[in-house]
């Protein structure tokens, strides 16, 4: 009987090695998954801020809006490029309008407006921001916590202080902010 015990305890013993090895395994595949989604989310991330940048900065030198919000609120609202409405209708900012997706043959429907360019999106939303009372007041006015502000009370947002904490934690999280030095304004709007 000792023998037969000690034999059953081996098989037991083998088998729990073998299911701490499956375990062991499948936790290391999980941990190299979620690194290499990580890696690519920081990547695009990374990506997008270089390829909009520019922009950002360009319109912030010739409407005197912050590029750090430019850029921010873009991010936010995109998913940093990977929303469907920025693939489909190069929508960076979630403005509602019309779009061509009725006539194309997909299942996905928008009530967003629809882009000829990234670009045109960038320029709409400033547009749009310099089409508000208090902007008169805020324009060359660097600081982003106070734009959102005023965005938020102007109903650009429905989520309130929320948008705004998220907006503001992409701007310092990516030091966004630095877009915005003095170095950057032209000297009209300086005045």
């Amino acid at each position: 009987m000792p023998m037969q015990d000690t034999k059953r305890s081996i098989a037991i013993s083998e088998s729990n090695v073998t299911a701490c090895k499956r375990f062991f395994f499948g936790c290391v595949f999980i941990c190299c998954l979620f690194t290499s989604q990580l890696l690519s989310a920081q990547h695009s991330t990374s990506s997008y801020i270089r390829k909009y940048s520019p922009i950002s900065v360009r319109l912030m030198e010739e409407t005197g809006v912050p590029a750090s919000v430019i850029l921010g609120v873009a991010m936010l609202e995109s998913g940093t490029g990977t929303s469907r409405n920025v693939k489909l209708l190069k929508n960076h900012f979630g403005i509602v309008g019309r779009n061509s997706l009725g006539k194309l043959k997909t299942k996905y429907r928008s009530r967003y407006k629809q882009y000829e360019t990234d670009t045109a999106s960038y320029r709409h939303f400033v547009k749009l921001l310099m089409k508000r009372k208090w902007f008169r007041d805020m324009k060359g006015n660097m600081e982003y916590a106070v734009w959102l502000k005023h965005m938020d009370h102007g109903g650009y947002s429905s989520a309130g202080h929320v948008w705004i904490k998220r907006v503001s934690d992409i701007i310092r999280r990516y030091k966004l902010y630095k877009m915005d030095k003095e170095d950057h304004l032209t000297s009209t709007n300086k005045q």
